[in-house]
C-alpha cells in the first residue's frame, strides 16, 4: 500500500472523530492550544491504536482466508462507508434540533469522557486494522500515520466547531464514507485484475 492510498485512508477514518471534534468544539464556550491538543491526542492515540489490534487479531487467522482476503477488506472498508454515511444523514436530521445537540455534547474534557468518545469514534479502525493485515501492511508505520493524521484533524476540528457550529460534522463523515468505500472497490478490482495502480 503507497504513502497516497494510507493518506487516503487515513483521511476517511479520522472523519469520524473530525466530526465529534466539530461537536466538541461547539460546546466549548472559549478554547485554547491545550484543549485541542487534548481532544487530539484521545482520538489520535486511540484511532492509532485501533488499527493495531486488528491487525494482530488479522494476522492470527490469515492464513485460513488468504483466498478472500480482498473480498474481506472490501466489505469491512464498504460496510464502515456506508454506515458513515448513514450517520451523515441523521447528522443532517440532528443538526435542525439543537437541543438534540446538546443533550448529547458537553464540554468535559474528562478521562470517562474524552474516553468514551474515542473508543466510540475509533471501532471502525479496528475493522482497518484486519484489512492492514490480509494486505500485508507495514504496521508501524501506518498506524503512527493514522493517529498523526486524526490528531491533526481533530485540533483543527475543534476549532471549526467552536468557529462555524455544527454545519460541517455531516459533510465530513459523508466524505469519509464515500473515500473508504473508493478504498474498498480499489483493493478489490486490483486484486481480481482489473485495475493495476
Amino acid at each position: 500500500m503507497s504513502l497516497f492510498e494510507l493518506l487516503i485512508i487515513a483521511v476517511g477514518l479520522s472523519m469520524d472523530a473530525f466530526a465529534v471534534a466539530i461537536c466538541k468544539g461547539l460546546s466549548m464556550g472559549k478554547i485554547s492550544i491545550k484543549k485541542a491538543g487534548i481532544v487530539g491526542l484521545y482520538f489520535g492515540t486511540f484511532q492509532g491504536g485501533m488499527p493495531l489490534i486488528g491487525y494482530f487479531l488479522g494476522v492470527r487467522f490469515h492464513d485460513k482466508i488468504t483466498s478472500m482476503d480482498h473480498w474481506i477488506a472490501f466489505i469491512l472498508l464498504a460496510f464502515i462507508g456506508l454506515n458513515m454515511i448513514r450517520e451523515s444523514r441523521n447528522c443532517e436530521c440532528e443538526n435542525e434540533d439543537d437541543s438534540i445537540h446538546n443533550k448529547s455534547m458537553n464540554d468535559s474534557l474528562s478521562f470517562k469522557n474524552m474516553s468514551v468518545l474515542a473508543i466510540a469514534t475509533s471501532i471502525d479502525a479496528l475493522a482497518i486494522g484486519v484489512t492492514f493485515a490480509f494486505l500485508k501492511v507495514n504496521i508501524t508505520p501506518a498506524v503512527s500515520f493514522i493517529g498523526i493524521v486524526t490528531f491533526i484533524l481533530s485540533m483543527i476540528g475543534v476549532k471549526i466547531g467552536n468557529a462555524f457550529g455544527n454545519k460541517c460534522k455531516s459533510k465530513a463523515e459523508l466524505i469519509g464514507g464515500l473515500i473508504l468505500i473508493f478504498m474498498g472497490f480499489k483493493i478489490l478490482l486490483s486484486h481480481i485484475g482489473i485495475i493495476n495502480f
